[in-house]
């Protein structure tokens, strides 16, 4: 059984580096695994690899579980294949989904997954496990192969969900740029994440975590609550 954690950001309001999360990461590995891999893919941009690991561990290590980063690791595919369970940081969702793709680990990642290693990713660890990256906030730095990612679950999500306008912002709100992408591609499905929110999937189900409830858009601009700890099928969306 799929065994998910979608995590919408690495810190919620002035919380450290994932100090909100150990609970949700423990509904994942705990009683599963005890070593993790690390794939810094989002990362490795504006500091590097060894930095992001050293920035993850000390969370992991003090929640129970040894972790490592692929990029120790000379062979990339033969390291998911030997992982007990797989955790993707955000950062810049179209650097990690074209270096996944070089690493060639994505085919391998979804079978894994599907077949019950637990995975664990925030924010654009998060934008992966969707259909595409469609729905990401990022910026375009590099250019993927394709925009097809782990396709793990039906739907697109939109992580750090901030409802409205800044002050003095004239560009579109986040609802107005998710209405677009809906108007365009009428047959697909977003969930919103704000911070500090996740989901849990098992199997086929999700269950909505933390203090924020995650919202459904619709067609035509409609947004439904999912309402914190509610569970619904994945195919529901």
């Amino acid at each position: 059984m799929k065994q998910i954690l979608m995590m919408s950001s690495s810190r919620k309001g002035n919380q450290g580096f994932l100090a909100h999360a150990d609970d949700q990461v423990h509904a994942v590995l705990r009683g599963r695994v005890k070593r993790v891999l690390f794939v810094p893919y989002a990362g490795g941009i504006t500091f590097s690899y060894d930095e992001y690991e050293a920035r993850v561990k000390p969370t992991f290590d003090r929640l129970g579980y040894v972790l490592e980063s692929i990029h120790h690791h000379k062979d990339a595919r033969a390291a998911i294949e030997q992982a007990e369970a797989v955790v993707v940081g955000g950062g810049n969702t179209f650097a990690l989904l074209d270096r996944m793709y070089n690493a060639g680990i994505v085919g391998l990642l979804r079978e894994r997954v599907n077949a019950g290693m637990p995975y664990v990713g925030w924010s654009a660890g998060a934008n992966v496990v969707c259909p595409t990256i469609r729905t990401t906030n990022d910026m375009p730095i590099v250019e993927p192969p394709t925009l097809k990612a782990l396709n793990l679950i039906p739907f697109q999500v939109n992580p750090h969900f901030i409802s409205g306008k800044p002050a003095g912002h004239n560009g579109e709100s986040r609802e107005e740029r998710l209405a677009e992408f809906l108007a365009i591609n009428p047959d697909e499905r977003v969930v919103g994440l704000p911070e500090g929110t996740a989901l849990h999937v098992q199997g086929e189900n999700a269950t909505v975590l933390g203090e924020f409830d995650a919202l459904h858009f619709r067609q035509g601009g409609a947004v439904d609550k999912i309402a914190t700890g509610t569970t619904f099928a994945l195919a529901s969306i």
